[in-house]
């Protein structure tokens, strides 16, 4: 039996963390910002120490557009460029990888398989490479939970996050995303996080609501593999620097 090979972006990462490298992942919203802001962000991002872009957002937008948005971004970097999709829409020939996610925790099919049975005709169709992720969503306030009909997850229970994201370790995902959405209020509980953290043995990515050079501390120190920043970057890029800066400063002491 043949057995599928892990691709070029996530060998990329995987050699980062092996190396004992906390990462960082700039996110950037094509509907909040046009394909040259994009590039400026990206090439900055870079130049800071950022390991990769991603590109999405939590409602809808044309396929064209992405395209466009994708190009321009990638002609001013070389680190990879990776499509966080809300939807089939989402996919672009145009990036260096895909994740592949099941939003595990949404009321709704359409989100945990039926748009990903629907794209991946597509993924294979344009040789994107596909990184399969678990999605879990916290809070209720949010873009994402109400577009994704999230049944929200309380930021405090770590002990529920940890079995969603065993699940998807056993169900062969391979990364596991805590999201505490799109200008969310407050970053994770570094407690949910150290939970979680402690059940799986696959990376641990950590997104939402980190504002600040200690938010993203305590979400490493917690045990966050890569720290996802986006909303932070639009509104004061010195600022996303310094957040760069301090996750790039830490280390795995456990290396996988």
């Amino acid at each position: 039996m043949k057995h599928l090979k892990v691709g070029k972006t996530e060998s990329y990462l995987l050699e980062k963390l092996q190396r004992g490298e906390k990462l960082h992942l700039l996110l950037l919203d094509p509907e909040e910002l046009s394909p040259e802001e994009a590039a400026k962000l990206a090439k900055i991002g870079e130049g800071s120490g950022s390991d990769g872009i991603m590109v999405g957002g939590s409602t809808f937008f044309s396929q064209s557009f992405l395209d466009e948005f994708v190009k321009e971004v990638k002609r001013g970097i070389s680190i990879p460029v990776i499509i966080f999709p809300n939807n089939i829409t989402s996919i672009t020939r145009y990036a260096d990888a895909i994740w592949f996610m099941s939003m595990l925790n949404s009321v709704d099919h359409y989100f945990i398989i039926g748009a990903q049975s629907q794209g991946a005709v597509l993924v294979k169709q344009y040789r994107l490479e596909a990184i399969p992720m678990g999605y879990i969503v916290f809070g209720g306030d949010t873009a994402v939970a109400a577009m994704g009909r999230a049944l929200p997850l309380p930021p405090e229970r770590g002990e529920v996050a940890a079995c969603y994201a065993l699940a998807a370790q056993y169900l062969g995902m391979r990364f596991v995303y805590l999201e505490a959405g799109s200008g969310a209020k407050n970053p994770l509980p570094s407690s949910t996080i150290k939970t979680v953290r402690k059940a799986i043995e696959i990376p641990l990515i950590v997104g939402g609501g980190i504002r600040s050079p200690e938010n993203a501390i305590e979400a490493v120190e917690a045990g966050a593999d890569i720290i996802v920043t986006g909303t932070v970057a639009e509104e004061d890029f010195d600022l996303c620097r310094e957040i760069i800066a301090v996750i790039k400063s830490k280390k795995n002491h456990k290396q996988r």
